[in-house]
């Protein structure tokens, strides 16, 4: 079968908004979002101008992990609908000219999967438990687990069954791994691969994509005080037990051998933590295609660190064959509105603190949050390769941080005995309108409670308003569309200027991007008419307003 390359290529400068279904757009009344719902705002996508819509899981799943604990990977959440309800979300899409892509979960399973349910039932020695990782225990009678893993929601990797087995999961104990040594699994998620794009799907974000070979030799390996939970703890050679192992590509090449069967090939993201050096793999051509870059989003925001992140990003992706990748807020992160507003030193546990605390230690100010957050994300949407949008930064949402505690509903929270208050805060479901029992989200109530002040941030309240951030991005999308040439970036300005807060590249064609990552006013260069701001003060004059960004294009271009 031939391919149209044009076609085949739609995704390497595309713009992709991740929907979180169960808070986007809840069409039944019963407080949760849902696929007709998705359908009935899909319009609103297409008015933005993003390329395509990446929905994170609505599988059959009893949400011990809001979703991602999948007990069916081909079939649809009785909640948020039908399949046959997807088929029509994907035919709407389609006619309004945005491309779906759907969340892929191959690490683990639900322990409601019908196969960890026969495992279950097999008992010790089965077959049946071989599909995931059981083991015996050490000490007397077993009564120790296996390893010293620990589970990436805290407590331990391994959860003991009443007939003295232990079995593993990396996350909640709701969600048993995989065995991907075993041909049924590794055969049975081609299958899924293939049921999905034959209704239409475009592509597939891979979670937790650097997981799934282990090194499941007897013994088993201890870790020792570093689970490689962070990137820089992970060996560069591939030797950790858990994560980023050779093998995975094995996998992977697989994978692409599939969507190389449809025209054009379907594409896919890796959620890869793993070091700069050995990401390039999970991007090439013969594997996924690209693969998050999350450096950007967790960079200061200093001129010098966003140009040495997004040097080293479009030189990785140029080795790979891919196009770069750029995020600022997602489904697992503190929304970058308020991210941004926190001293710049504060990160990990800080920023877990302050959640904690309600947000209100430190306190921040939300309105430099938002002319930083404008700022970035006008940097990110210049730059050449894909960007991928959450639900809700359009509107400019911050994080909200005061859920209480009995509202929480992320497994973190129980998992690390009250200490890390999850991610709820940037999954509070979508103001619509600036009134209503959920602001329109639906005609009922919503299954995390929505602040008072979201109404004043609804797509209503922000729609056609000079000015507002919604508006900001539509124009965005709408003339980066129209400037977007090649791949390449060409960096102006000194390296004092640089030092100073200036960050300046020029595209093809004579588009320019200008940041001032400063406390203090500097120089524009006069390279050209401005055509976008990051606010209203952002250009004065000859000057460029502390944390803004502006586009120019220059004479004739």
């Amino acid at each position: 079968m031939s391919k149209d390359p044009v076609n085949s290529d739609w995704w390497r400068q595309a713009v992709i908004y991740q929907v979180y279904p169960r808070s986007f757009a809840d069409s039944d009344g019963d407080g949760i979002g849902d696929l007709p719902g998705v359908t009935s705002r899909l319009p609103h996508l297409a008015r933005l101008g993003v390329d395509a819509v990446w929905l994170s899981p609505f599988y059959p799943s009893a949400l011990a992990d809001g979703g991602y604990d999948v007990a069916d990977y081909r079939d649809v959440d009785p909640r948020l609908g039908t399949l046959d309800d997807f088929d029509r979300m994907v035919a709407e899409a389609d006619r309004l000219g945005l491309k779906v892509m759907v969340d892929i979960v191959p690490n683990h399973t639900s322990n409601d999967h019908a196969w960890f349910r026969e495992a279950l039932r097999a008992g010790p020695g089965d077959a049946a438990r071989e599909r995931y990782v059981f083991r015996e225990g050490r000490g007397p009678g077993g009564e120790r687990p296996p390893t010293d893993w620990v589970s990436c929601f805290g407590g331990p990797a391994w959860t003991r069954l009443p007939d003295g087995q232990w079995y593993l999961h990396l996350f909640a104990p709701e969600q048993p791994d995989l065995n991907w040594d075993h041909p049924e699994v590794r055969a049975d998620f081609l299958t899924t691969l293939r049921f999905w794009s034959d209704r239409g799907v475009a592509g597939f974000r891979v979670d937790v994509a650097h997981g799934l070979a282990k090194d499941l030799a007897e013994p088993l390996r201890d870790i020792g005080d570093v689970p490689g939970y962070e990137p820089e703890d992970l060996p560069e050679d591939g030797s950790h037990p858990l994560w980023d192992r050779d093998e995975v590509h094995g996998i992977f090449r697989e994978w692409r051998r599939v969507f190389d069967e449809y025209d054009p090939p379907r594409i896919a993201v890796a959620e890869a933590w793993v070091r700069n050096s050995r990401r390039v793999s999970y991007a090439r051509a013969d594997e996924l295609g690209q693969a998050f870059n999350f450096d950007f989003l967790d960079a200061p925001l200093t001129a010098p660190a966003l140009h040495a992140v997004i040097d080293g990003a479009l030189s990785a992706a140029r080795e790979a064959g891919a196009s770069a990748t750029w995020v600022l807020s997602n489904h697992d992160v503190i929304r970058h509105r308020s991210r941004l507003a926190l001293p710049d030193d504060l990160t990990g546990a800080g920023r877990d603190a302050w959640l904690l605390a309600d947000g209100r230690d430190p306190e921040i100010d939300r309105a430099l949050g938002l002319r930083r957050a404008r700022a970035a994300t006008l940097l990110m949407l210049a730059l050449p390769g894909s960007s991928y949008l959450y639900q809700g930064e359009e509107l400019g949402l911050p994080e909200v941080a005061d859920l209480p505690v009995d509202a929480l509903q992320d497994p973190t929270w129980e998992r690390s005995g009250h200490r890390v208050k999850g991610r709820d805060g940037c999954r509070v479901p979508l103001p619509w309108t600036r009134t209503g029992p959920s602001y329109g989200f639906g005609a009922g109530g919503a299954w995390l409670p929505q602040p008072e002040w979201f109404g004043e941030l609804s797509v209503e309240a922000q729609d056609g308003e000079p000015g507002s951030t919604l508006e900001l991005y539509r124009e965005a999308l709408r003339l980066r569309r129209e400037l977007r040439g090649d791949e390449t970036v060409e960096w102006l300005g000194s390296v004092a200027e640089l030092s100073a807060g200036l960050l300046h590249f020029r595209r093809s064609g004579g588009w320019h991007s200008v940041t001032n990552l400063s406390s203090a006013a500097v120089p524009l260069p006069a390279v050209g008419e401005v055509v976008l701001s990051s606010g209203p003060e952002a250009a004065a004059g000859a000057q460029l307003a502390p944390y803004a960004t502006v586009w120019l294009r220059e004479a004739g271009a």
